[in-house]
């Protein structure tokens, strides 16, 4: 994605080089798309024939960029006498305007052209290479140009137009412009998306064309939610222009899907899973809590409303059980894609319980809380019920549609991310260590609201005590004694997963550690098997799987870290927490402060600078989130009661630390903190 260039607005991006062209390979991620279906796949601009040459590019605003371009190469002694403009912003659709300015001293008369297509492929079909089965067309119709591919009641449009007389035919818009000394030309295009409904019903993904007004309500919109969350002053500047990069870009990934129940929540992450997600939503909203508390609401809202209500094997779905993604594209509506919604995660169900009771926690929104407690019991009787495989009271996983479902349900969902030392994968079912915690985690915040809110004391009492049950046999199962840290999960038989991974940090978030056995797994966390220098590996050096640069197998995942520091905090190790910190927030800073998925494992002694992972998403919504929670765990910022509770433990090279205007039942209070922590860099 370096050489890529991209811009998004929830619902909408459009991906290009960096002279705002799209030209792609089937397989390439670029073009404009809109709920994981590819309306162009060919947008290039050129003059008399020739591409333009690049000179650079503003970033306006995560909606809207602006390329300086030139007409000819140009050379050390030879200056160009056109440059063209593109300004390209993203709504439901985008808008451009191209501007053309002649600074020879002579008139010019140029043939403005913009190529343009369509594959509509299907995000799955992008990722994977599959073939089309339906029909495209092209016409020019009333000064606009329609792209469309039809597939017996699946329809898909493309709506071109501009605001310059323009020859249109059925591969783009020609211009004939000429241009006196020191003129400029310009015109406005636009590309609207469709969904093409029954009886031909043309249902536009973006609003009518104003791009003004696109404008005015885009930058209103981020002004209103960056004003909204606390304000961040520090001495350390590179915090400070990460904490805004991270709030920017959450507010870009807001995704609203077509038959929203609740508003907008977090969408995984570009260019890949623009999309409803389960347990990426809940773990940014949990990130995002004392800053941007309204992501938590709406992803309770959209999730619940979606929970699973019947068996089907096919999209893995249980009743109680919470979705993992939910699609809108060609292959889902064929049923050639599970997704619609696809049920295969088995931690995004008691993970909503803990976000539902964390959420009241800071907010004191109990009405959200007493609205959705049918759909809390539902999903901690799916844990019992539906996720205990085996019937030895663990949560587990097997994939019921091999063929296009998750070989991994946990969130390293990769097929080769749960093995064992050796390098070997268990069969099924899995149970991994971090579900259990979570379920521990689910039933004991469960027993809260129960006891408080739903008036059932009896089932908070069941609850607490299946919590401690379920705590004093993970103790025992998954602990191994010689190698002192807990395994990554049991076997089909029960045999212990013995990978040393970053799991067993989640453990500590969750609470399900013994206090005994808490010095023995940080150790671990901070040692050089799994800490990097720039944050802690999803997998071990020592393992037989471990690679830098694999998915899951040694990648470093700021989001990972995040929950892992606010772990170490929940039991005490504030310092061993501050380093995971700055050791990601310094990772930070060679990223521009947009942390990646992930990034490579090698040791920070070998390396200047933080290593890319080729293929990772950025902006990626848990990742943004990281920072967020960086910042919650080195204030030590924990709600109590109707107060906040302030603990700072900052690293030494931050200074001073004030967050102000923290929104929470409390109103709005500030926190401050300086830093004290010595932590190696």
């Amino acid at each position: 994605m370096s050489d890529l260039v991209s811009i998004l607005a929830g619902n909408t991006f459009v991906v290009s080089d960096t002279r705002g062209d799209i030209d792609t390979s089937p397989t390439d991620p670029a073009g404009l798309f809109s709920f994981d279906t590819r309306y162009l796949s060919t947008w290039v601009l050129t003059v008399d024939g020739e591409r333009l040459s690049p000179l650079s590019i503003d970033d306006l605003q995560y909606y809207e960029k602006r390329f300086f371009l030139l007409v000819g190469p140009g050379g050390v002694y030879t200056n160009a006498k056109v440059s063209v403009l593109r300004q390209r912003a993203v709504t439901d659709g985008f808008s451009e305007e191209i501007a053309i300015l002649n600074h020879g001293d002579k008139p010019v008369e140029l043939t403005v052209r913009v190529e343009v297509g369509s594959d509509f492929a299907d995000l799955f079909e992008v990722k994977d290479a599959l073939a089309k089965e339906g029909d495209y067309y092209t016409r020019v119709d009333d000064g606009r140009l329609l792209l469309g591919y039809t597939r017996q009641t699946f329809h898909r449009q493309t709506v071109i137009s501009a605001t310059a007389p323009a020859q249109l035919d059925r591969r783009g818009l020609t211009f004939t412009v000429r241009l006196d000394p020191k003129q400029e030309w310009t015109t406005e295009l636009r590309v609207v998306p469709t969904m093409i409904g029954p009886a031909g019903r043309t249902l536009p993904l973006g609003s009518e064309w104003d791009p003004s007004w696109a404008d005015r309500d885009m930058k209103r919109d981020l002004k209103q939610w960056i004003e909204n969350a606390p304000r961040l002053e520090c001495d350390w500047d590179p915090l400070r222009h990460t904490y805004l990069r991270s709030l920017v870009d959450l507010a870009a990934l807001r995704f609203t899907a077509p038959t929203s129940m609740g508003g907008s929540l977090p969408a995984a992450g570009l260019p890949w899973f623009m999309a409803v997600f389960g347990r990426d939503s809940i773990i940014t909203s949990l990130q995002a809590l004392p800053f941007q508390p309204e992501l938590a609401a709406s992803t309770l809202r959209e999730l619940g409303t979606r929970q699973g209500s019947r068996r089907d094997d096919f999209r893995d779905e249980d009743p109680g059980r919470i979705l993992h993604e939910m699609r809108f594209g060609e292959t889902v509506a064929f049923e050639e894609r599970p997704h619609c919604p696809y049920y295969g995660s088995a931690d995004a169900t008691p993970l909503f319980v803990v976000l539902l009771d964390e959420y009241e926690r800071w907010t004191g929104d109990v009405d959200l809380v007493r609205h959705f407690e049918y759909e809390a019991r539902a999903a901690l009787n799916w844990i019992d019920e539906y996720g205990d495989l085996t019937g030895n009271g663990y949560l587990s996983y097997r994939p019921r549609n091999p063929d296009t479902g998750l070989a991994n349900q946990c969130w390293k969902d990769s097929p080769d991310a749960i093995s064992y030392r050796d390098g070997r994968l268990p069969g099924y079912p899995r149970a991994t260590c971090e579900l259990q915690g979570y379920a521990y985690d689910a039933k004991l915040r469960a027993s809260r609201l129960a006891r408080s809110f739903w008036n059932d004391p009896a089932l908070a009492d069941r609850l607490e005590d299946d919590a401690l049950r379920l705590r004093e046999r993970f103790n025992r199962d998954f602990w191994i004694e010689d190698r002192q840290y807990y395994a990554l999960g049991l076997d089909a038989d029960g045999s212990q997963i013995d990978a040393l991974s970053s799991n067993i940090g989640h453990l500590l978030w969750s609470g399900i550690v013994d206090e005994d056995k808490a010095d023995a797994v940080v150790r671990h966390l901070l040692g050089p098997a799994l800490f990097s220098g720039w944050g802690i590996r999803t997998l071990a050096n020592s393992e037989r799987l471990y690679n830098p640069v694999g998915y899951h197998v040694g990648t470093v995942w700021p989001f990972d870290n995040s929950i892992i520091a606010w772990g170490l905090r929940r039991y005490g190790y504030q310092n061993e927490a501050a380093r995971v910190a700055a050791a990601i927030l310094d990772a930070a800073t060679y990223f521009q402060g947009r942390l990646p998925e992930a990034f490579a494992g090698h040791e920070r002694e070998r390396t200047k600078y933080p290593v890319q992972y080729p293929t990772a998403c950025s902006p990626q919504a848990w990742s943004a989130g990281a920072p967020l929670l960086f910042l919650r765990t080195m204030l030590g910022l924990e709600p109590s009661g109707e107060n906040l509770v302030v603990n700072p433990a900052l690293p030494q090279h931050m200074g001073h630390i004030a967050l102000l205007d923290i929104p929470g039942r409390w109103g709005r209070l500030d926190a401050y903190g300086r830093g004290s922590v010595e932590v190696a860099r």
